[in-house]
């Protein structure tokens, strides 16, 4: 089992940034992917970035390319989700996922193919 923990979301202005955490714990070695999603209201949960556990793999949905980064700490187990140039657009309740090692068929870009999720942590850009 692999248990995620996301952290820092809070309120911020449009143009602000945000450095969203994910700290994963259990079984990291298992860890193939990690992925963040976004989930506004009244809408499906979209993907946002994601980074291969060895850290040598990024993708990024079109929406946020040039304003997020993601990059992993090797050390505690977290990654980090960097995000600049905020949009009201951007606002939405935001999940880590993972796969596992052996289980990481299809495409990274759908939720289904997540096994292990976050609780949330909500991100809200004011205009």
């Amino acid at each position: 089992q692999v248990q995620l923990v996301e952290s820092g979301g809070g309120l911020v202005q449009a143009g602000g940034s945000l450095r969203l955490s994910c700290a994963a714990s259990g079984r990291t070695f298992s860890i193939y992917d990690m992925g963040w999603f976004r989930q506004a209201p009244g809408k499906e949960r979209e993907f946002v970035i994601r980074i291969t556990w060895s850290g040598s793999t990024t993708s990024y949905a079109d929406s946020v390319k040039g304003r997020v980064t993601i990059s992993r700490d090797s050390a505690k187990n977290t990654v980090v989700l960097q995000m600049n140039s905020l949009k009201p657009e951007d606002t939405a309740v935001y999940y880590c996922a993972a796969r596992r090692v052996g289980y990481h068929g299809g495409s990274y870009q759908f939720p289904a193919n997540y096994e292990y999720w976050g609780q949330g942590t909500q991100v809200t850009v004011s205009s």
